[in-house]
């Protein structure tokens, strides 16, 4: 019981409204004029829900700055930075509250922590390693990305805990605030980004010893045939039987790197007043919860995908399911439709691959070209990966505009829904899941099978 105690004071510490904005004020980040008032109000008649300001309060009153950025009372502004939060076009969040900081750096520096857990890294970050590095680890990243995903946000819905109150929390952000905070969604999917590829190679690595590897050893430790690409690519090392374990992989270079990409992202949602510390440390250990977990079915899942004959049929049916099944979890908010999102791509990639296996244009390299050893970095290999990189992502962003403009209107005509007010309309569960779910679905499948198959034909394969 005691131990039960001690735990419980720990949250509420960590989970302490107080300490993100004592963090803020070591950034340099500081409210509106007035926001020490405004903080003794909100502590007495408590904060408003999900942590959201009332945004006529700060819209001209208590010294708050006008739209043009005079005090009223005649007192000019003060000699700092302003910013304005970044607004989602969906919600009625007031993105008119400025703050300031003293730290343009600190503010650049998190604002790309932030945006490295948002669509825009993704629409790159995916592409770049399926097309570029190994489609294998490719396709294996995004199937654990999307069962993280999905937890999260379904966790988030069912423990429904709020936003850091505002005040004393400055909102630097104001996107993601109509979501629960509990876990660190961010926090997640940075620990399967930044640290998958070494957990994955700590996982299957750690079986071997200098010398012979003896095969029952390596499919006994989940390392198939297709795996060993990977490996082969990832760290110069030969896992084959008769072959010598050789370490060129910089591995504690590779951890150092993960460490620092998931305390950037973790310590930007602190920054920008979106989680408590106690949100994010929630969804760090959460993650590896799920990945511990998930991480020995991962070939098979990859395996099913690719061979079975109804796979694709299946897999529709069941990420159409689980999508249907979280929007029933809690009202609106921008979290149904990212798990839609998500879903979506993720049934696409499963189907695009399956298709390329089905028709002989599997990314992987065969097991009789391992060990593979990496090509070195010259001007037209770069030249190469950036075309593809930039020819690629201009299709997908054509397809999933072209898919938008398409499905939404289709939705609100088939569900009799009016389409004047298109923001409205999204936010309902009929237009929104398969808006979502078809365009996203389209946008995976051409990452995995259209694409690739149109660099086949202009020779950049």
């Amino acid at each position: 019981m005691a131990l039960c105690r001690r735990l419980s004071r720990l949250a509420a510490h960590l989970q302490d409204p107080q300490k993100v904005a004592a963090f803020q004020r070591l950034c340099g980040v500081e409210g509106p004029m007035g926001w020490a008032d405004a903080e003794q109000r909100a502590g007495v008649r408590g904060p408003v829900a999900n942590g959201s300001p009332p945004a006529a309060e700060w819209a001209g009153g208590q010294g708050y700055p006008a739209g043009n950025g005079t005090v009223p009372g005649g007192a000019g502004p003060p000699q700092r930075w302003r910013r304005r939060p970044r607004r989602n076009s969906l919600t009625e969040e007031d993105g008119s509250q400025e703050f300031s900081t003293r730290s343009r750096f600190l503010y650049y520096l998190f604002s790309l922590g932030t945006e490295l857990g948002n669509e825009l890294f993704y629409i790159l970050f995916f592409p770049f390693c399926i097309w570029n590095l190994d489609a294998w680890l490719g396709r294996r990243l995004i199937i654990i990305w999307v069962w993280v995903m999905y937890l999260g946000q379904c966790a988030k819905d069912v423990i429904r805990w709020p936003r850091p109150a505002s005040p004393p929390v400055v909102k630097l952000e104001v996107f993601y605030n109509t979501e629960y905070s509990m876990p660190s969604t961010h926090a997640i999917k940075m620990l399967v980004q930044a640290g998958y590829q070494q957990f994955h190679l700590i996982w299957n690595v750690g079986y071997f010893s200098q010398g012979e590897v003896v095969t029952e050893v390596c499919i006994a430790s989940g390392v198939t045939e297709s795996s060993l690409a990977s490996l082969s690519l990832g760290n110069k090392k030969s896992v084959f039987p008769g072959f010598d374990v050789v370490e060129q992989y910089p591995l504690m270079f590779g951890l150092i790197l993960a460490f620092c990409w998931c305390l950037l992202v973790c310590c930007s949602r602190i920054y920008m007043g979106m989680h408590s510390i106690l949100d994010v440390i929630a969804g760090f250990l959460y993650a590896i919860l799920i990945l511990v977990v998930f991480h020995p079915v991962v070939d098979l899942i990859d395996n099913f995908n690719l061979t079975y004959k109804y796979a694709p049929l299946i897999i529709i049916s069941l990420h159409l399911a689980l999508g249907i099944f979280s929007f029933t979890l809690d009202t609106w908010s921008t979290s149904r439709g990212d798990t839609a999102q998500i879903l979506g791509c993720g049934a696409g990639v499963a189907c695009g691959s399956h298709v390329n296996y089905m028709m002989g244009l599997n990314l992987d390299p065969p097991p009789k070209t391992l060990p593979l050893s990496l090509s070195s970095l010259t001007v037209t290999v770069f030249g190469k990966a950036i075309l593809r990189l930039l020819i690629g992502v201009i299709v997908l962003l054509l397809t999933k505009v072209a898919m938008k403009k398409a499905t939404i209107p289709l939705a609100c005509k088939i569900f009799c829904i009016p389409h004047d007010d298109v923001r409205k309309a999204r936010q309902r569960m009929e237009v929104e899941l398969p808006y979502r779910y078809i365009t996203y679905g389209t946008v995976g499948f051409s990452l995995m099978f259209i694409v690739p198959c149109l660099f086949h034909f202009i020779g950049l394969s």
